[in-house]
């Protein structure tokens, strides 16, 4: 596994949060619709990092990664020694298969009570994205974030993907809160997502219905 590094660490093209560009949905979440035909993202809830002309880029939240916990990770990082891994004061922090894209690097979003100089994306007032080791290094210290979430890759559209797919009803989409980026229940993070915008997924048709 390639850890993240600064200098590779490219951040994904961001509106301007003083002048939101209309119909974009950084900061929101995307629900994949039952119907979804790529089952890499089937019952996906996905927080959207970036959207603008030049496509989008988001992480899964609710696909765990499978048997790998986040200490047994910061060692094979060597961000912490073997013997150090018990010793962690965050040792929950959950590990999760955020996309197809780079599941080689690790991508932290996090709480903004966080923040690196030229490494931390703002996404939105409470929540950012760092993708070095200095976050691990800081989590596994005890200096990290209060909420926060490691992935393993990344959701990527190329510019105007998402809208299609939107357009053909593949999405649906939602406002984010943190239960959703960072509650610990993953597997009813769908039907929360779906339920938040009244949707009752014992209902739901393969047509969206909602704009």
């Amino acid at each position: 596994m390639k850890p993240a590094r600064k200098s590779s660490a490219k951040k994904p093209a961001k509106q301007s949060n003083d002048s939101p560009a209309r119909g974009y949905l950084d900061g929101q979440m995307l629900i994949a619709m039952p119907a979804m035909g790529d089952e890499r993202f089937s019952r996906s809830v996905i927080y959207v990092c970036a959207h603008s002309t030049e496509g989008a880029m988001g992480i899964i939240v609710n696909q765990p990664a499978s048997n790998i916990k986040f200490p047994e990770l910061l060692v094979q990082l060597e961000v912490i020694p073997s013997g150090e891994r018990i010793e962690l004061p965050n040792h929950d922090v959950k590990i999760l298969k955020g996309g197809p894209v780079e599941t080689g690097r690790g991508f932290v979003l996090h709480s903004s009570d966080f923040f690196i100089e030229n490494s931390t994306l703002p996404i939105n007032e409470g929540v950012c994205l760092t993708a070095t080791l200095d976050i691990l290094k800081a989590i596994a210290n005890g200096n990290g974030p209060h909420d926060a979430i490691l992935a393993l890759g990344y959701a990527g559209w190329a510019p105007g993907q998402l809208e299609q797919e939107i357009q053909e009803n593949g999405w649906l989409h939602c406002a984010a809160d943190a239960e959703l980026i960072f509650g610990t229940d993953t597997d009813g993070k769908y039907d929360k997502a779906l339920r938040k915008i009244g949707i009752d997924l014992g209902q739901l048709s393969s047509q969206a219905g909602h704009a």
